[in-house]
């Protein structure tokens, strides 16, 4: 598919409405502002030869993550990847495992798979649209091992708090999706948005939060330090990771 037609594909499929049944579309408060952005010469060219391998196609129906990925293993879920750097860095680092990445902006998804291409990966797809789309319409039911929300948008004004994704629907969203076992794993660097985060999954119906004083976890291993996290340490910035266990 031509690079333009893909590209076109993809932003269109995340800003798709939903409509009731009198066929008319449904407004819904979203997560995230739509900026596509330009596109480097790196990441058109992976969008043009890459994503034809690694990209996933929004469709409204269940999909079987053995055929997504070819194979059957514990799937990784990351949700607002960014330009990608430490999704690829985990699926790198653990062969084993499947990673799956959603973004909704083209040159974070391009930069992404030009460094999955760079690292020869297998075990990583990726999509270009509206997450809860996807985990609504998309995802089976118990089929993930743990989900991933690094640094989203905290939408800082009260008024625009309703627009945060961590929410008490989108816990119980994420919980259906999970594995009995399957973790939660949140991190960000505003720490209203991480009182936020606490005080949604402490009340979460299915959840037992993983830290041993109630609140937040060290940061594991399993999540890599970015740049931009590196360079928030560097002015003094918190980062407060968050994991819940789905225990029913």
């Amino acid at each position: 598919m031509p690079l333009k037609l893909i590209e076109s594909t993809m932003i269109n499929n995340v800003i798709s409405p939903e409509y009731n049944e009198d066929g008319r579309a449904l407004r819904r408060v979203r997560s995230f502002v739509r900026r596509q952005g330009r596109l480097t010469s790196r990441q058109q060219q992976a969008l043009d030869n890459v994503w034809p391998i690694m990209g996933v196609d929004y469709q409204a129906e269940i999909t079987n993550m053995e055929v997504i990925f070819g194979r059957e293993a514990p799937v990784v879920l990351e949700i607002g990847f960014g330009m990608g750097a430490s999704l690829v860095t985990m699926a790198s680092q653990n062969p084993e495992k499947n990673f799956f990445g959603i973004e909704v902006h083209a040159p974070g998804v391009g930069a992404c798979l030009a460094s999955a291409e760079d690292e020869n990966l297998g075990n990583l797809r990726v999509m270009c649209h509206d997450a809860i789309e996807v985990l609504n319409n998309m995802i089976p039911d118990q089929s993930l091992e743990m989900v991933q929300l690094f640094f989203p948008d905290p939408w800082h004004k009260a008024r625009h708090n309703k627009r945060r994704i961590v929410q008490p629907e989108f816990a119980q969203l994420i919980r259906s999706k999970l594995k009995i076992g399957g973790v939660f794993h949140m991190a960000t660097d505003w720490q209203p948005y991480a009182e936020h985060m606490l005080e949604v999954m402490s009340g979460a119906e299915g959840y037992c939060n993983l830290s041993e004083n109630g609140d937040y976890v060290p940061r594991p291993d399993s999540r890599p330090v970015t740049k931009f996290e590196m360079r928030g340490h560097r002015l003094g910035h918190g980062v407060w990771d968050l994991m819940f266990e789905k225990v029913k």
